[in-house]
């Protein structure tokens, strides 16, 4: 139960106000003591014990810099996104209009350059209209100053609970903040007080600091600020919710205008300035706060990504709470990888075939592109959003990312999806790697793979079925029937065989098929700490699950020459103060043989050439490989030119084994797709349209020794009208390798 008060002294009654008035008068006279004669001078115990009480109190201020907002921005420095707990950007007093530093004084602090940090002729004329029965306020600009580091502190720190606000306050709570201003006066000049506080001064509408509230109300910066723009908000930080210009705005004319008058008598504007501004109507010009991914300007998963990249790294504090107060409160510029010119390419081809507003069956699609040779992270789009206007389908996942870190923590990631053919280039390089030849024949006949089929696998074993006579199992098969014939790995693998794949890893070893794969960086969509499952045979043509980051990364190691690189979206984090922290590194190595990786891209350019990929070659050289799993459910286009690397999917993202019968794609409903029809469009039409801004000379070609030896059969022997031989030169090999083949429409 509360303490009765007793009403002789309650601050009602007349005997309390003149008790009150001798409080603060008995306050004031021990700080002019404090302020202007040593302790040792003073007569009187009551004044020696005093000014002891007073000295006795914190007199440091620990002023840190104030929670800011945080940008996350493109490679080319415009803002994707920004994030904070209270919207402001801190800015130096030189960078305010004059008329704001004049009028915030005005009406504030009309002593603020004479005072030590206390005004008494204020308190003392507070203390007297407090007794006459009025309110008066008598905090100078540094108390409020001390006041608001005090309330921002214990709030960034989540301390709450500790926060006093006005009547909370105890008279110790004021005499500690009075002892405060007069230590903070000691140690800080005028300039970097008022600076101080007008970056940290709440202006309504969670705008704090005079350059975030310009921005808000004006679509200004803080040094172009306007008299009449400038006097208004002078006048919000009274009382911003009673004096909002949006909520209030005749309160806050009004307040205006009192500003106003106060900066003519103070002789900081002329008349004729005063007159004009006060004819001046309130002009808003309201720019909303765009608060994170959901209201990013692009890119808005890639965005989503970012953030939990910086929030899962201890390198940016020991807790996640740690990291999120950091991306929330502490400034930071987070430049990224992303390319505006390729994000808004990539999300338009999406749009155009898979639309955000007409998708009743919720098929999924997403592009994401990598450099080869830096890991960059240059576009990364899909065709739902975070938050989806009403009635439209939204996910929260990225479609493009793995489902968590190495840490095991969330990337926000569905997981990726069974790739089908598009994993067949690693057993192709497994084949090449281990000394086999690119048009070395092998046995496309070969359906039937039985139980206990000798699977070669050092790092563990290998199994699976393919033999009609087993129940429930059918014979391996092609999606073409006229391809069941001895034919060259590489027509295999461009004409993309599963008989011809089966029969490459038949002689290999699974392991170094692994080991390709994870060198590649290709790895498990859901735990990226563990290696694509070569332990079931039916990985070979791609049965599990891998995003399509990890696939466009893995295609750029081809594409560079067989160096990886780990994809990367952050370039430089700075912090409020300037300082830069620790990004993840590309950590780019030589991961596959240049002759493999050479090998590999010639294979992959006949794709494009002659081979499932014939109807969406490039403007530019390029390689590339469709995949499509069991009636159509996923499909993809993956590939390259030397300067971009781009996977593309189309598939179900929430029903992941759903057949695409009757789904609606492009405005119909399809029966059937493979990985050219739509991903292979879209990877297309995207490609012809950014990879002229990247490097797109030609590949290096595979050596000689690659290739099987050129036979040369002695033509037959001619005979001429005489009856003698005539010799004729034999056949050449041009080195390509190539052995012809059908095109596969599919």
């Amino acid at each position: 139960m509360a303490a009765k008060k007793n009403p002789l002294f309650d601050t009602a009654t007349t005997l309390g106000k003149i008790v009150l008035f001798l409080g603060v008068s008995a306050i004031c006279g021990v700080l002019v003591a404090g302020l202007m004669v040593p302790a040792v001078a003073v007569s009187g115990s009551t004044a020696s014990n005093s000014i002891s009480f007073f000295d006795d109190l914190p007199d440091q201020l620990q002023i840190g810099t104030p929670a800011q907002s945080s940008k996350i921005l493109a490679s080319d420095g415009s803002t994707i996104a920004t994030f904070y707990d209270q919207n402001r950007s801190e800015i130096k007093l030189a960078q305010m209009s004059p008329f704001i530093k004049n009028g915030i004084v005005a009406i504030e602090d009309a002593r603020f350059y004479e005072h030590g940090g206390v005004d008494t002729t204020g308190l003392l004329r507070a203390a007297a209209a407090t007794l006459n029965g009025g309110r008066q306020g008598a905090s100078t600009i540094t108390q409020q100053y001390v006041n608001n580091v005090i309330i921002q502190t214990y709030a960034a720190n989540g301390e709450f609970d500790k926060i006093k606000l006005g009547s909370d306050k105890t008279m110790g709570d004021k005499v500690r903040e009075i002892k405060l201003s007069i230590a903070l006066e000691k140690k800080y000049t005028k300039d970097q007080i008022l600076e101080g506080y007008l970056n940290l001064v709440l202006f309504a509408n969670n705008n704090y600091g005079i350059e975030a509230a310009s921005n808000f109300y004006f679509g200004v910066h803080a040094k172009d600020l306007t008299l009449p723009q400038a006097a208004m908000l002078a006048g919000v930080v009274n009382s911003p919710s009673y004096y909002d210009p949006v909520a209030f705005p005749e309160h806050a004319q009004a307040r205006r205008d009192m500003v106003l008058d106060r900066m003519l008598a103070q002789k900081t504007i002329t008349q004729k300035q005063h007159d004009d501004a006060v004819k001046t109507p309130v002009k808003l010009s309201i720019h909303q706060n765009q608060n994170g991914c959901v209201v990013a300007e692009r890119a808005e998963y890639f965005c989503d990504y970012v953030t939990r990249l910086i929030t899962n790294n201890p390198d940016y504090g020991k807790t996640v709470e740690d990291r999120k107060k950091l991306l929330l409160q502490g400034g930071l510029t987070i430049k990224t990888t992303l390319d505006p010119k390729l994000q808004d390419a990539a999300q338009a081809q999406i749009n155009a075939v898979i639309p955000m507003n007409d998708n009743p069956d919720k098929e999924g699609q997403a592009l994401t592109t990598v450099q080869p040779g830096t890991g960059r992270i240059l576009a990364m789009a899909q065709n739902t959003k975070l938050q989806a206007p009403k009635g439209q389908w939204t996910n929260a996942y990225n479609f493009n990312v793995d489902m968590f870190d190495k840490a095991g923590n969330s990337v926000g990631g569905s997981g990726g999806f069974s790739t089908g053919s598009t994993m067949k280039p690693f057993t192709f390089a497994a084949w090449l790697d281990a000394g086999h030849k690119i048009d070395e024949v092998v046995n496309g006949a070969q359906r039937v793979y039985p139980p206990g089929f000798p699977w070669q696998n050092s790092c563990g074993t290998t199994t699976g079925v393919f033999d009609s006579r087993v129940e429930g199992s059918k014979d391996l098969q092609n999606a073409e029937g006229e391809y069941y014939r001895p034919l060259t790995a590489l027509e295999g693998l461009y004409n993309s065989l599963n008989t011809a794949t089966f029969a490459t890893a038949a002689q290999l070893d699974f392991c170094n098929i692994q080991k390709i794969m994870t060198a590649a960086g290709i790895h498990d969509g859901k735990d990226p700490n563990k290696p694509y499952d070569m332990s079931k045979v039916v990985n070979l043509i791609g049965n599990d699950e891998v995003a399509p980051l990890t696939m466009a990364g893995a295609f750029a190691t081809f594409a560079s020459g067989g160096v990886h690189c780990d994809p990367i979206a952050i370039l430089s984090v700075t912090n409020a103060k300037g300082a830069k922290m620790s990004v993840p590194q590309a950590n780019c190595k030589q991961a596959i043989k240049p002759e493999v990786a050479a090998g590999v891209t010639l294979a992959l350019q006949n794709v494009l050439q002659r081979g499932s990929g014939w109807t969406i070659p490039l403007n530019y050289q390029a390689g590339a490989k469709t995949g499509t799993t069991n009636f159509s459910e996923q499909t993809w286009t993956v590939g390259f030119t030397k300067g971009l690397a781009t996977a593309s999917w189309v598939g179900s993202p929430d029903l992941k084994g759903r057949e695409m019968v009757d789904i609606k794609i492009a405005g119909a409903p399809r029966t059937q797709a493979d990985g050219a029809t739509f991903a292979g469009k879209t990877w297309q039409q995207y490609m012809n349209e950014v990879a002229g801004g990247f490097d797109t000379s030609g590949f290096p070609a595979p050596p000689q020794s690659m290739f099987m030896p050129v036979v040369v059969t002695p033509p037959p022997a001619a005979t001429n009208n005489d009856g003698k031989n005539t010799d004729n030169k034999a056949p050449t090999n041009n080195g390509g390798g190539n052995t012809g083949g059908t095109k596969d429409k599919k």
